[in-house]
């Protein structure tokens, strides 16, 4: 089915029964932490000349890692229940600016740790396609509230996949920039060389829109860098595309949707090869120990003093602290935080961090020499479609090896797109592209040369967008 045009999303902020719609659709998912639709007076309305263009009065969804002024930003987690945002970060001013208006916060693993949305104060987000069944992690929510229509566009982060495994599992597309291209100010740091902000929709123009509104540079972010002119960036083109080849260890769900898209690929015309990658093995080991040990220090400002709730009582600031973290943090920040500190500790930064690091360079390097002779690699997103909630199909820890995937884009700094594979057995299968730097524009064109055999579907229930349910006239 069509999507709605952009302009029925436009009407629906005017009709006072979208923000009851909303709640009334999110009830079974939890996709969102906070509603409030009627922010056009602090976050503009799109009806200013600068606010003309495709994402014009279009509602906007953003995980809650990211700050948004006026709305809550709670990271889902206990020690920030109570925060509430006073600035907007870089990418939601700069969608404001281009007409979009945010409507509300999203559900998220703790401070984007996990991958299920399971680990948030505000309970588990529930797959659009099977309410048993995960929404995947960190940006469940906002991979949720897209598929089920409830907003065309959702803001999410992406550490090790948190924006494109849940679009995987939820049906959509889910883009993960190349680092530095959307600024990450104004994102709650969690592994600050690994982390960005990612893009979740159904619909490839609303997400070509909001890249190309979001991105540049920002002074508010040294890490942040300008597009190259477009002489200079890839060109668009999808001429040879390595597909990851071996034993990858895919349920049946995901394997037939890969093999799928392989003859998808290679009925294009493009010349199509298998490949292996021989720092595979190494991938999930150093992600890891370089993502927890920048957690460990990012982390240590909420400690009750400067950030963060504090206990009523404490006997001293020592131990104010201490129940502070013992008392906010949930089992699984914790966790990461105690492994973050172990491996930057004297004598063993050698062993674990410096190690990872040089792990990292030599995947760098590989995937460097993949694209010197490939435009895209091409590779499952997860393991798996989306597994039930709790650990009877994965444990938190076999969902963690299930990041060898998607860790690799974060690890290299590149840009990567999931993709809607086709449904399996009532599932959604997502497959990704990875690309060189700055190759936006290609990972796009791959996915509407897909999209050719393989849209976007929707969940069961949920095949009437929310503003068609709302306006007047809509579709039924």
């Amino acid at each position: 089915m069509r999507a709605s045009s952009p302009e029925r999303w436009q009407q629906v902020l005017a009709n006072s029964a979208y923000a009851d719609a909303l709640r009334s659709r999110d009830s079974s998912i939890n996709a969102f932490l906070e509603i409030d639709t009627d922010r056009r007076h602090s976050h503009g309305d799109g009806t200013s000349p600068a606010a003309a263009g495709p994402l014009a009065a279009l509602p906007l969804a953003v995980k809650d890692n990211i700050a948004v002024r006026g709305f809550g930003l709670t990271c889902g987690s206990r020690i920030l229940a109570n925060h509430i945002s006073p600035y907007d970060a870089t990418v939601v001013a700069r969608l404001v600016a281009a007409g979009m208006v945010p409507v509300g916060k999203t559900n998220l693993d703790e401070f984007g740790m996990g991958s299920a949305t399971e680990h948030s104060i505000a309970g588990p987000t529930n797959n659009p396609w099977d309410a048993d069944r995960v929404a995947g992690g960190s940006s469940g929510g906002s991979a949720a509230a897209v598929a089920a229509g409830m907003v065309p566009l959702a803001l999410g982060t992406d550490t090790g996949g948190s924006v494109r495994q849940p679009a995987a599992f939820c049906g959509i597309y889910g883009l993960k920039p190349t680092y530095g291209t959307l600024s990450r100010y104004g994102l709650v740091a969690y592994a600050s060389s690994l982390e960005v902000a990612g893009l979740l929709s159904r619909d490839l123009a609303i997400l070509r829109a909001a890249y190309e509104a979001a991105s540049g540079a920002d002074v508010m972010d040294q890490t942040s860098v300008s597009l190259p002119d477009a002489a200079s960036r890839p060109s668009d083109e999808v001429r040879r595309v390595a597909f990851l080849g071996g034993e990858l260890g895919l349920d049946q769900r995901t394997a037939a949707a890969y093999r799928r898209m392989r003859d998808v690929v290679a009925a294009t015309g493009a010349a199509v090869e298998d490949i292996e990658l021989v720092t595979a093995e190494a991938v999930v080991p150093a992600y890891y120990t370089i993502a927890a040990a920048e957690a460990s220090a990012n982390l240590a400002r909420f400690n009750g003093v400067r950030y963060g709730e504090r206990p009523v009582f404490a006997e001293n600031p020592e131990a104010l602290v201490r129940q502070a973290r013992t008392e906010g943090f949930g089992d699984e920040v914790k966790l990461r935080i105690l492994l973050g500190t172990y491996v930057l500790r004297s004598g063993f930064q050698e062993q674990y961090y410096q190690r990872a690091q040089r792990v990292r360079t030599a995947i760098r390097r590989e995937l460097a020499s993949v694209f010197a002779r490939h435009d895209l690699l091409v590779l499952p997103v997860y393991p798996t479609a989306a597994f039930r909630h709790g650990e009877a199909e994965l444990t938190a820890f076999q969902q963690k090896l299930a990041d060898r995937f998607t860790t690799l884009a974060n690890l290299a700094a590149l840009p990567a797109l999931s993709v809607p594979g086709g449904v399996c057995d009532g599932l959604p299968v997502g497959i990704q592209a990875i690309g060189p730097a700055f190759s936006e524009a290609r990972l796009m064109r791959f996915a509407e040369l897909a999209a050719a055999e393989l849209p976007p579907q929707r969940p069961p229930g949920y095949e009437i967008e929310l503003c068609d349910e709302v306006i007047p006239g809509g579709r039924t």
